[in-house]
């Protein structure tokens, strides 16, 4: 009985400290944090309690370089957070154009989230910039050739235990 360790649960001070230092350090686009915790197994699809994907963290902040790792260990370019924005759409608000291209490149998809993708680039009048690529990705996406992840269905739930453990973006 003495040598039993204790085990974290997801409540426990650690996993919360450990997934604030994760949201803050995609919020930086701090590269060698992720470069060394994905491959050893940290979710790419962490949410924090506001349903902020690790994707939609770095994204939004601008940070390309991370974006990319994290869609290349498996990160759902269509999740959703609680407020049902997509990575895309924040992109788009941001005028990210990098970003943009990426999350096509991955299968983001245009109609997703409210507001949308596509009525952001309307919003914003932005159609000049994003117009013809969000066609282009309309129809890769009705003809099957693409479209990467899970989005809205597994948005709710948050990923490996740390829902509740973060901070807005």
């Amino acid at each position: 009985m003495g040598d039993q360790a204790i085990q974290p649960t997801p409540e426990s001070p650690e996993i919360i400290a450990f997934a604030t230092r994760m949201y803050d350090a995609a919020r930086q686009g701090d590269m060698p944090i992720f470069e060394q915790a994905l491959p050893a197994g940290l979710p790419p699809n962490m949410t924090n309690d506001k349903g902020d994907s690790l994707l939609m963290l770095s994204t939004y902040h601008g940070h390309a370089p991370l974006s990319r790792l994290l869609l290349s260990h498996g990160a759902d370019p269509n999740r959703l957070n609680d407020r049902g924005q997509s990575p895309l759409a924040g992109a788009v608000f941001k005028n990210e154009q990098e970003i943009v291209d990426i999350l096509l490149e991955a299968g983001a998809d245009v109609d997703l989230g409210r507001p949308s993708a596509w009525e952001a680039v309307e919003l914003f009048k932005k159609t000049d910039v994003y117009g013809e690529k969000f066609s282009r990705q309309r129809e890769k996406l009705k003809g099957g050739k693409g479209g990467g992840g899970k989005g809205e269905a597994e948005a709710k739930g948050g990923v490996g235990g740390t829902k509740g453990a973060g901070q807005m973006i």
